[in-house]
């Protein structure tokens, strides 16, 4: 039995792009060399464009489709994925394997010891959360940006790691059935720019908060070493856990660059830009936090960097600026921040 990999479903999928919409996504229609609808969870409406016909691969690739209210793009495969729920990668390749009549692979041949098909993206891995992320649209003008206004944070410069998903799958565990709530999702990258790893964020419906589930922020992918970066790090660079701790600073200082390393085990291992001579470490008042500070400081004064933490007065910057306002938090950091870096980065 051949291996059936990712690629090479999408392109199977794609030399029948008319029949695998016309079962998936029927509440469209063909206009011309496309199949129109009204999104990928076959919605009824226009928007929606698949190709019906093209190269195997590549630009233009037959069964690739692009939707032109929320700017998402994908293959056959993830309109599989989305119009029935599903959330492994295992699921949507066995439903194409079924829609294609094709043979279920055999364990022993195809199978890792993870279980995974060698060539398929796994929902966690890092392969994954780059389509989520490309999934995923701008922050502007979404629920996203009406959440961080509820935190306090109206500066959204150079935020082009944050998007953010309207119709984000959460499975409390793998007994319990997917739900759907907005997200943000955020791209976790290495020192070189390149994509490792996402981190979602589950938000209410009106963007007043965390969406009301258990665990509302979870990652994908790798991370360990790397981060949710904000601006171009140079020789100076502020390191917090949190997105919203990290934006919150970015209030005050909008042009130093930032990274959230997303908790405190992370924040402890990232890895510093060959530039770096001084880092801020935005501390967490918490246990968990101070040792993360500690870590990150030691590590970083091993290697000549000049570690500096800051700290907020309230739990987390998030929590300062929100309670006591940014004049305050201002105030907070000027205290705490080299001079040089106080006239070279803070506002006001």
């Amino acid at each position: 039995m051949a291996r059936h990999d990712a690629s090479e479903l999408a392109i199977r999928l794609g030399r029948q792009a008319e029949a695998v919409c016309r079962h998936y996504l029927s509440n469209g229609r063909r206009q011309g060399r496309y199949w129109t609808v009204g999104d990928v969870r076959n919605t009824p409406g226009r928007s929606m464009f698949v190709r019906l016909s093209g190269p195997e691969s590549g630009p233009g690739a037959a069964g690739h489709w692009t939707d032109a209210a929320t700017a998402e793009y994908g293959d056959l495969l993830d309109v599989i994925r989305e119009a029935l729920g599903l959330v492994d990668f295992k699921d949507v390749a066995e439903e194409a394997r079924r829609f294609l009549s094709l043979p279920h692979p055999e364990p022993d041949k195809t199978r890792t010891p993870t279980g995974r098909a060698p060539g398929m993206a796994s929902s966690g891995s890092p392969e994954a959360a780059r389509r989520l992320f490309a999934m995923s649209q701008p922050v502007g003008g979404t629920l996203v940006e009406t959440y961080f206004r509820n935190r306090g944070i109206t500066a959204l410069h150079e935020t082009t790691s944050l998007r953010f998903h309207p119709r984000c799958y959460y499975r409390p565990d793998e007994h319990s059935p997917t739900e759907i709530w907005p997200a943000m999702v955020a791209s976790v990258t290495d020192l070189a720019g390149r994509q490792t790893g996402a981190h979602r964020t589950w938000l209410s419906p009106d963007g007043s908060g965390k969406a009301p589930v258990k665990t509302p922020r979870r990652a994908m992918g790798d991370l360990l070493g790397h981060a949710v970066r904000f601006g171009v790090a140079g020789r100076v660079l502020a390191a917090g856990e949190g997105i919203e701790t990290v934006l919150s600073p970015r209030m005050v200082l909008p042009q130093m660059p930032m990274l959230a390393a997303l908790s405190a085990a992370h924040l402890a291992a990232c890895r510093f830009p060959a530039t770096l001579r001084r880092l801020y470490v935005l501390r967490d008042r918490d246990p968990a936090g101070d040792g993360a500070r500690n870590g990150l400081i030691a590590r970083a004064t091993s290697v000549g960097i000049e570690a500096i933490a800051v700290s907020p007065v309230a739990g987390d910057f998030n929590e300062d600026l929100r309670w006591r306002g940014v004049d305050a938090l201002r105030a907070t950091l000027k205290e705490q921040l080299h001079p040089e870096d106080v006239s070279r980065f803070m506002e006001g």
